[in-house]
């Protein structure tokens, strides 16, 4: 039963459109204070992860159609068709930033926005976060032996620049001019994108 709460708490971390806590955290919350079987906490968190995140793409266009004016909408959507041209390049892209430890929300959000079908960039996503949770969650589990080595590693430059850098880029997916820069290759901003 608490696997299933593993699960169901990755989700819920997960289905977030705005950056809130790694779901890694909250599989090590429940494997240090419940010392389950670190593999099968991470097989549920890992799936709950890519559930959440795959709903949010899938709600997210409907929330940016309300809050984004309709011409960044119809940019948004003419970026999401470009990248679904170049599937390998989208998946490689996914699998590598997966990799890296800063945020997913940003690129999730984005992608949604753009109204990219996810359901192509799950089982990468999957595998990626799979291997990056796999290292966090044991290197979670090595750091509750000291409590304030775990706060000073919430609170850690890698962190706040991962954090930085997630905020940027949904800065540049959402004030980049893409049908300009898609179809005349002229890189323009556009910060008027709010309805």
């Amino acid at each position: 039963m608490i696997y299933i709460a593993v699960l169901i708490a990755s989700f819920i971390v997960d289905i977030i459109p705005f950056i809130g806590p790694p779901a890694w955290i909250v599989m090590v919350f429940f494997q240090v204070k419940y010392h389950l079987n670190i593999w099968i906490v991470l097989t549920a968190g890992v799936i709950g992860s890519t559930l959440g995140r795959y709903v949010l793409t899938l709600y997210i266009p409907y929330l940016s159609a309300k809050i984004l004016s309709k011409e960044k909408d119809e940019d948004l959507t003419l970026l999401g068709k470009k990248l679904s041209g170049k599937k390998w390049k989208v998946l490689l892209f996914v699998f590598i930033y997966t990799l890296i430890p800063i945020p997913t929300t940003p690129l999730f959000t984005a992608m949604g926005m753009a109204k990219i079908k996810p359901i192509y960039i799950m089982p990468v996503f999957l595998v990626g976060k799979f291997l990056s949770d796999m290292y966090m969650v044991f290197a979670g589990m090595f750091a509750t032996d000291n409590i304030k080595q775990i706060l000073k590693g919430l609170i850690s430059w890698q962190t706040i620049t991962g954090s930085i850098l997630g905020l940027i880029f949904l800065a540049l997916m959402l004030f980049t001019n893409w049908k300009t820069l898609l179809l005349k290759r002229k890189l323009v901003f556009n910060f008027h994108v709010w309805k």
